[in-house]
């Protein structure tokens, strides 16, 4: 008999979907590189972000929500969201669960300025395994 002490796969995606619940509507926004967001971010803002054709502020509603356990790690990914014809340029993102008080699931940064021109804007989203998921809890 081996008995190993641990935080159970199963307690992590139960804390991983009480903190998101999948009937949530959860969204994306896109910030410019003078926006200040971090993991200090708590719910989504206004300041910095980005303004221009095809964009909406408060950005666009996620789809495609799954929710699972990949070896240890509970993770969370939506489908890779997009804006057509789009004119803006962006330098990361805030995930955000606009059903629990606009609060902060996810900061993304880009790693430079990305441009479109009247063009297609899409945020490849992250793989969904335990290294890389958008959302984790290990």
């Amino acid at each position: 008999m081996t008995i190993t002490a641990a935080f159970p796969n199963q307690a992590k995606l139960d804390a991983l979907v009480l903190l998101c619940p999948p009937g949530n509507t959860y969204k994306i926004a896109l910030y410019t590189s003078a926006a200040t967001i971090s993991k200090a971010t708590t719910v989504y803002t206004a300041t910095g972000e980005v303004v221009g054709t095809g964009y909406t502020a408060g950005g666009q509603v996620l789809t495609g929500i799954t929710q699972s356990l990949d070896t240890d790690t509970a993770i969370m990914d939506f489908a890779d969201p997009s804006w057509a014809s789009s004119t803006i340029t962006a330098r990361g993102a805030l995930i955000y669960d606009a059903t629990n008080g606009n609060k902060v699931r996810a900061v993304l940064d880009f790693g430079a300025d990305i441009v479109t021109t009247a063009t297609l804007f899409a945020v490849a989203l992250p793989a969904a395994t335990a290294a890389t998921a958008v959302i984790r809890i290990a």
